[in-house]
Order: structure tokens, then C-alpha cells, then sequence
């Protein structure tokens, strides 16, 4: 019997999966894996949660993409370390490009370390790099169809922030639906309704990762 090559390429992305795990649970690392599709406010959060929280806790930023260092160049500016991994085609990160860009940081300095994924509904959520969270990024842009459509990314996912709810009277999309659909996939999802752009909802999703950082203390 032959074993499909997709079986081994996950077996073995899942292995170092859990290598890389260990060794962020050794430095008391909370690990997120931030995905969504292209456009749809990745890197925005990003710049938003690392402005409100890098005077409470050490952050660093692997940045994932097809080509250019700009998004990791725009976290760099915030005053944190950042990462850029080219994937040069790839519609994903995998544990093994996680491990290689590992070396350039000072993991005993970190207390969060956040992976931006490439923009993608679909691979991401197959390959594990380690993380102890999937985070969805769902733009109501996209419309309120994407649960249905990609369900694998919905049921892997634990926290799904659904942003730019500044342009819902402007849309036709029902955040309803989307909470619905999403929820009858992953009971367990907890949402999120933001703005990146006037900054409505962040607290409780910063207040999240909070209570989830090994070692921060709340003054």
C-alpha cells in the first residue's frame, strides 16, 4: 500500500511541530499563529497589539510572505523584533521555516512570540508550527459566506476576530451569520468583533493574550 505524499509532508511538519513546541514551552513562550486571507487586517492588528502591549510584555514577530520584507520592516518600527520569512510562491508557513528563523532571536527575551501566516483560508490551517494558538482574522469585507466555504480553518482555529466592523452600515454582510455558522463548526471559537482602523473592540482581545502569557502579572 502506498502512503499518500501528502500524509508524509504532514507527519513530518507535525514532528517538528512538536519540537518547536517544547522548546517554546522551555522558555515560557505564549505562541500565535495569526492567519486570514490576503487584505483582510493581519498586519494592522498587529501593529495595533504590539503598540498596546509592549510596555506590559517582550514581543517578537515572525512575518510570513510570498515576497518583500515590507510587513516585517512596518512591525520592525514599532519597536520590537521582527522577522521576515519569503516563501518565494508557498501559501504557507511550515515548522521547518519557523525553526530556521528561531536563531534570530533571543528566545529567553520574548514573551510572545506571534507568527504572521501567509494570507491564505485554506493551507495554513493545516500546518502546525508549534503554536498554542490558531487566531482567525475574518474582514466582513470577505462577506459572511467564508464559514461555510473554509470550515477547516474555522474548526482549527481557537480565538477568530472579526474586524472592520467600522464598515458594516456600508455592506451587506451579517456579523450574525458569520458568529453562527463559525460557532455551529468550533462550539469552542471565542470572537472577537474590532475595528483596527478606529481601534473599537481591541481591549478584550489584548486582555486575552494577557491572561494566556506565562509570565506576565497584571500590576
Amino acid at each position: 500500500m502506498k502512503v499518500p505524499v501528502v500524509r508524509n509532508v504532514l507527519e513530518a511538519n507535525e514532528q517538528l511541530a512538536r519540537e518547536n513546541q517544547a522548546r517554546f514551552r522551555e522558555k515560557g513562550l505564549l505562541v500565535l499563529n495569526l492567519m486570514s486571507s490576503p487584505g483582510a487586517g493581519k498586519t494592522t492588528l498587529l501593529e495595533r497589539t504590539v503598540d498596546a502591549l509592549k510596555d506590559q510584555i517582550r514581543i517578537g514577530v515572525i512575518e510570513g510572505d510570498i515576497q518583500s520584507t515590507y510587513d516585517a520592516e512596518k512591525i520592525a518600527r514599532h519597536g520590537v523584533p521582527a522577522v521576515q520569512i519569503n516563501t518565494d510562491g508557498g501559501c504557507h508557513l511550515d515548522s521547518r521555516m519557523i525553526q530556521a528563523a528561531l536563531p534570530e532571536f533571543d528566545l529567553n527575551n520574548l514573551d510572545l512570540l506571534v507568527v504572521e501566516n501567509v494570507g491564505n483560508l485554506v493551507c495554513p490551517a493545516e500546518f502546525d508550527v508549534g503554536e498554542d494558538y490558531k487566531v482567525m482574522i475574518l474582514s466582513v469585507t470577505e462577506g459572511d459566506d467564508k464559514p461555510l466555504k473554509y470550515p477547516l480553518m474555522f474548526s482549527k482555529s481557537s480565538v477568530l476576530l472579526i474586524n472592520k466592523v467600522d464598515l458594516l452600515p456600508y455592506i451587506n454582510t451579517s456579523v450574525e451569520t458569520i458568529r453562527r455558522v463559525a460557532l455551529d463548526i468550533n462550539p469552542h471559537l471565542e470572537i472577537f468583533e474590532v475595528s483596527c482602523q478606529n481601534q473599537t473592540g481591541l481591549e478584550p482581545w489584548f486582555a486575552w493574550i494577557l491572561a494566556r502569557v506565562p509570565h506576565y502579572k497584571s500590576v
